[in-house]
């Protein structure tokens, strides 16, 4: 049976006391113990069948720190799409530096050591990462719907299988530079996974890139397998459901957080994707994204439904059941989306009056404590980013997070996968 919230608060303050300690077996119990979803939802099962070997995950974010501990050896390529950071992507960037390297330890950690550390939902897959300055002047011409799409595009050029996006836009539409970021994505079969957005920040339904059709989009649960009424926004262009409270995360400087989001959510789903890649090497984009949703546990009487998409992602039901193959095709589904909806050629735009910033997102609050502080929005936290509100003063938690989520299926058409 699973802890209730209060239980949970009180562990805790337990944790932050046993920390303090600095033993290494509390060290162990109060990082690698924590992380409930690796055997609650069966992650550690299906390692039995695949952990990730061999699939490179993109993580558009800001930054990803390859010197930490749990990812040493786990970023194999990287750019910066800012002006501000460094050629390889791994220097954080941003108001929200802390970030991408939170989200990418979940995804693909490995731990600090036997029994200890960051354990990543696919543990053998190797990760790109592309940063993005959000909330941040730069000083470049360039903005940071350009800076996204340029990231896409060096992503897929750069052999990325998948790529997770802990963002939203804040808004249902998103510019044209996306279409043609996107589409090169999805024509070269590459699985683009993005994260709802997140309530506690005002963001109700879900924004872009969530929204763009054939994209895998995340919502998030509680402890209880609930939807979460802070930590997810609620849209019917949501795939799936996945753990996004009580997530434990390491940070740039290597201490540890405690966090809720939907930017958590999303690579926990961006892992899956790397276990299933892994073990259907043939399988398509498309085919790989019906696989996770055709197997995901259904929540409530409709499905798909706003809140969990097809519902509860199932990572061994997702290696091992027999799913019949399918004719999905996230470029098909952009394509016909962008004929309805974009003006004729020859036809000129109209100028919005504003241009919609692209910042983080505020993460929902978890229980109240004498060990947590709050990370209140800020106006650059409301367009692009999604934020997890809460830290843990024992785990090191001094900054908000940033999240973007949306992840679409694509069929392979362009290219073979590196073995």
């Amino acid at each position: 049976m699973r802890r209730s919230a209060a239980r949970v608060v009180a562990t805790v303050a337990a944790t932050v006391a046993l920390l303090a300690l600095g033993t290494a077996p509390a060290h162990a119990d109060l990082v690698r113990d924590r992380q409930y979803w690796l055997t609650e939802y069966g992650f550690t099962t299906a390692w039995n069948t695949s952990r990730g070997s061999g699939v490179k995950v993109a993580v558009i974010d800001t930054g990803v720190n390859g010197n930490v501990a749990e990812l040493r050896g786990v970023v194999v390529g990287g750019t910066d799409a800012s002006g501000i950071g460094t050629p390889d992507g791994q220097t954080p960037v941003g108001v929200d530096d802390q970030h991408g390297t939170m989200v990418a330890s979940l995804l693909a950690g490995r731990g600090s050591a036997p029994g200890d550390g960051v354990l990543g939902v696919a543990p053998e897959a190797s990760l790109l990462s592309a940063s993005v300055a959000f909330g941040t002047d730069t000083g470049a011409a360039i903005s940071n719907d350009d800076q996204i799409a340029q990231a896409i595009t060096w992503a897929v050029d750069n052999g990325a299988d998948v790529i997770n996006m802990s963002l939203t836009r804040n808004t249902r539409d998103w510019p044209e530079s996306w279409d043609a970021a996107f589409m090169h994505a999805f024509e070269n079969d590459v699985v683009v996974v993005a994260a709802a957005g997140n309530r506690g920040s005002g963001t109700t339904e879900v924004g872009a890139p969530a929204t763009i059709p054939g994209v895998l989009t995340v919502a998030g649960v509680d402890r209880e397998e609930n939807a979460s009424f802070d930590a997810s926004s609620q849209g019917i262009t949501i795939s799936v459901a996945a753990p996004s409270e009580e997530l434990v995360s390491v940070k740039p400087d290597g201490s540890y957080a405690i966090w809720s989001g939907t930017s958590g959510a999303a690579p926990i789903v961006s892992g899956l994707v790397a276990l299933v890649r892994a073990e259907y090497p043939d399988l398509d984009a498309g085919n790989v994204i019906n696989r996770i949703t055709q197997t995901a546990k259904p929540k409530g009487d409709t499905v798909p439904s706003p809140l969990y998409g097809y519902g509860l992602i199932d990572p061994v039901a997702a290696l091992t059941a027999d799913v019949p193959l399918v004719d999905d095709n996230p470029a098909a589904q952009l394509s016909e989306w962008i004929r309805v909806h974009r003006r004729a050629e020859g036809e000129a735009p109209e100028t919005p009056a504003t241009q919609e910033p692209i910042v983080p997102i505020a993460d929902p609050l978890p229980p109240r404590s004498d060990s947590a502080m709050t990370l209140f929005p800020t106006p650059w936290t409301l367009a692009y980013i999604t934020v997890p509100l809460s830290l843990v003063a024992g785990f090191g938690i001094l900054g908000a997070l940033l999240g973007i989520g949306a992840t679409r299926h694509t069929r392979r058409t362009a290219r073979t996968r590196a073995e």
